[in-house]
Formats: C-alpha cells, structure tokens, sequence
C-alpha cells in the first residue's frame, strides 16, 4: 500500500498529490511513469512521475480527474492508500546537453511537461518555455517551470491570462525572429503537439513529443497507443512514452484517440464517487 502524504487541486479538474513508494522515488528519471490502481477493485492506468524526493521517499503525480478512475483517486485523502503502484515504467527521457531547449505545454500536458524541462535545466542546457491553456484557470506549474526557465510565455486561448491566441503562435514566432532552438519539447494534446510538429519539421529542429496522453494500460497489452512511427508500428507504453515527432502519424493517432469516446463519455456520466463532477 503506498499512502497519500500531500495533496491539492490545482484547478477545478486536476489534482496533484504526493504518494509514497520509496523505491520508485530513488529509480526514477524524467520521461518515465508509473501504473496504479486507486482501490482493489479499480482498473489500472498509467500517470507520469511529475517529481520526486528520494530523501522522503515519495512521488509527486498530477492528473486531471476525466473518467470513473480518476474520480475514485480523486476521493481519496491525505492518509489513504493508494491500492497498487508499479514503476517506473517507460523509456526516460534522453537527457543531454544540447544548448537550447524550447519547451511548449499544453493544457494538462504541462505536469509531463515539468520533468523533461527540468531535466534538460540540470543538464546545463537554456530552457525557453512556452504555456497554453484554454483559460488561465487551468494553467498550471507556472512557478515551477518559471523557477527553471530562462524564459516562460503564456498564452490563453481567451486572454485571460498572458496574450490571447494558441500556444504554437508563440513557437513560431520565435522560431521566426531566428533565436536558438536546438531542441523543441512538445506535451500537450494531440492536436497541439502535431501543430508543433508542423512548425519545425520544415526548419528541421529536432522535437520530441510525449505521448503518455494516448495510454491505457501502460504494458502494451491492450494496444490502445499503438502509434505508427516513421513507418513502424510503436507502442507508446513500452517503446516510448517520447518519439520523434517529426516522424509521428498524428492523423492515425487522433483517429484512434475516437475509439473509445462513448465509453469515456459514459463512464463520467455514471460515475456517483464524485457527484459534483459533470458529464
């Protein structure tokens, strides 16, 4: 059992908490994730190490609450036990200097986000960051990846908070006044990263993109993030969570992301663990 020493609402729909599970806490490196089940009888989905602190023994994790299991984890409190906790798990981020890194985040992409910037800042690289969100109410993280930014922009889609517009108007912007990119990082939706995708794939900058969004299960058993990737079928929990993104079919993987629309969809109307959460 791994006990929820810490925990908060970052906004109306995602929470942060810290869990402890000491011996992930030492293993793990940025990129990677771990697999959990709420209670005995929940099923189990993956969420992304957002930090962690090997001296206390514990992990932080930050989700956005969208379906039956996340509203079951949401219920729980500081003192309960989480049922089950595996990881980490997935390929971790290739963590290297490489000069310039431009981080771009979207919506609560911005938590898986975090680490990568993070452990590109400690590996002495320039980390320019560049947040998106619908409203400024769902922004997240932003002191956090100020503290490690050598600049942060933000933009909303109504204004609310920074300047009003999408977060790839930013990107492009930049990359147009010929600063230095020698690394983009892109978390957020699929839609989001495949626009990122379309900004430097013809400038030719390197991008990595996280796919973590697209798992269920997280052990390539169920192959609902299988994603094609410069011609070869890859599954994001086991061969990923980050690809190159220039070589990523976005079409195929948001056509996939429909499948199981109804479902979620149904399993957040019916859910009555949190009665205040809407449909």
């Amino acid at each position: 059992m791994n006990r929820i020493v810490r925990k908060e609402f970052l906004n109306p729909e995602v929470v942060r908490i810290e869990l402890e599970a000491p011996l992930i806490a030492r293993k793990r490196k940025p990129g990677q994730f771990v697999v959990l089940r709420a209670l005995e009888t929940g099923e189990r989905f993956p969420l992304t190490i957002v930090d962690s602190d090997p001296g206390a023994g514990t992990i932080t994790l930050i989700y956005q609450v969208v379906g039956r299991s996340t509203a079951e984890l949401a219920k729980l409190g500081i003192g309960d036990t989480v049922s089950d906790v595996l990881g980490p798990l997935g390929k971790p981020t290739e963590v290297r200097h490489v000069g310039t890194v431009v981080a771009v985040g979207g919506g609560v992409g911005i938590a898986l986000l975090y680490p990568i910037a993070k452990g590109m800042c400690l590996a002495d690289n320039r980390v320019v960051t560049f947040l998106g969100a619908r409203t400024a109410d769902l922004l997240i993280l932003r002191d956090e990846l100020s503290a490690i930014s050598d600049r942060l922009e933000i933009i909303t889609d109504d204004g609310s908070s920074g300047r009003r517009g999408l977060v790839t108007e930013l990107l492009a912007e930049y990359l147009e006044s010929r600063k230095p990119a020698d690394e983009v990082v892109a978390v957020g939706p699929a839609v989001m990263m495949k626009a990122v995708v379309a900004v430097t794939k013809p400038r030719h900058i390197p991008t990595i993109v996280s796919l973590n969004p697209i798992m269920v299960d997280g052990t390539g058993m169920c192959g609902g993030c299988r994603v094609t990737v410069g011609g070869e079928t890859k599954f994001a929990c086991v061969d990923g969570p980050e690809f190159d993104g220039l070589t990523v079919d976005f079409d195929e993987l948001m056509h996939r992301q429909r499948f199981y629309l109804d479902e979620e969809k149904h399993s957040s109307h019916y859910c009555k663990l949190n009665p205040e959460r809407k449909a």
